[in-house]
């Protein structure tokens, strides 16, 4: 058994969160009466579920964007695509032969929609779900999917350029970001580990979002390998990505790894020296619970290699949406434990 006094190194006593990536599962009575009041009643019961279990930093469990006909990913595409401007998302046999055959997209059946003319904010509300969980508990994230993943899923008649697309979609979702004051902002990306080629500039679009976040919140980004259908669907390593991280303008990463290993962690010593790293020890794709022992060792390991003032987050490798409710619960708990592990509280 790690000895707690282990996680102290030098006499320095480290501060290191614990949050979750976003989503948590939705509970059963929601999905038979999917209505408004019972949308809010199921959020208050997912931020005090998170609350107990001691999580610094909590989200609504996604569920402002949840959509009982979307759960391959949880709403997290269509949320953000069928509102916009200049989208159409009533597809064709054609239109959905013509997706299939776009490189990389394999594992989904069908696009969110058909870019027809210029993207614009149309009735996505951004803002309306922030407000609806805002009063509702402290240190609460608010998360948006990247511009560059929300791109890749549409087939685009228009613009007929991905880094244009990917330009529009972002300016459209900076306007609503720049009104959510969320402690924390988070964007999330599952696709591009899995396609470095583009991280030569899709830095530029992400950026337009995370500009948009106000000065004193906290600008977060999450990187996966992807978790649709609880299952990785990107290739890749992280090292590919190192420069691109160093463009972002954000102040902290929020990373896969229980699930990958740890081999790849020495290469975050070249990450600028402002960027604080979130460090994935728990494995959303395995229904076993990790011991506290377990999760205070990885996270000893990633400090012992990184250095003390590396390492600020804890937490999940991805959402939790894709577990039964009582495993996500005990998950939390072990995070939360082990971490107090490690820092010795």
């Amino acid at each position: 058994m790690m000895n707690a006094n282990d996680g102290v190194r030098k006499g320095v006593r480290m501060s290191i969160q614990t949050t979750v990536v976003g989503s948590y599962p939705v509970p059963e009575w929601l999905k038979m009466y999917p209505s408004r009041p019972n949308l809010r009643d199921a959020i208050l019961a997912v931020l005090k579920t998170q609350e107990l279990a001691g999580i610094d930093v909590i989200t609504d469990g996604e569920l402002s964007r949840w959509d009982v006909n979307h759960p391959d990913t949880n709403g997290m595409i269509e949320t953000f695509i069928a509102p916009l401007d200049g989208v159409r998302t009533r597809l064709s046999r054609r239109e959905v032969e013509e997706f299939r055959s776009l490189p990389g997209m394999e594992f989904r059946a069908r696009p969110a929609g058909i870019v027809e003319s210029e993207i614009g904010e149309g009735m996505l509300d951004l803002i309306g779900d922030w407000r609806f969980i805002k009063g509702l508990a402290a240190r609460l994230k608010f998360t948006v999917t990247s511009p560059y993943m929300l791109a890749k899923t549409l087939v685009d008649h228009h613009y007929r350029d991905i880094r244009a697309l990917t330009h529009a979609i972002a300016t459209a979702l900076s306007t609503q970001v720049a009104a959510i004051d969320a402690p924390i902002v988070q964007v999330d990306e599952a696709n591009l580990p899995g396609h470095p080629d583009d991280a030569d500039w899709a830095h530029e679009p992400i950026n337009v979002v995370l500009d948009a976040i106000a000065a004193g919140q906290g600008r977060g980004m999450h990187f996966c390998f992807g978790n649709y259908g609880g299952q990785s669907i990107q290739r890749g390593t992280w090292d590919t990505l190192i420069a691109f991280f160093n463009n972002l303008h954000l102040d902290h990463l929020v990373l896969e790894f229980a699930r990958r290993g740890y081999d790849e962690i020495d290469r975050f010593k070249e990450l600028r020296p402002d960027i604080h790293l979130g460090i994935g020890v728990i494995d959303i794709k395995d229904k076993e619970v990790e011991s506290p022992d377990l999760v205070a060792k990885r996270i000893d390991d990633a400090v012992r290699l990184l250095g003390p003032d590396r390492v600020r987050w804890v937490h999940p490798d991805c959402g939790f949406w894709m577990l039964p409710r009582s495993v996500a619960d005990r998950k939390m708990a072990a995070l939360v434990a082990g971490r107090d592990l490690f820092t010795g509280k």
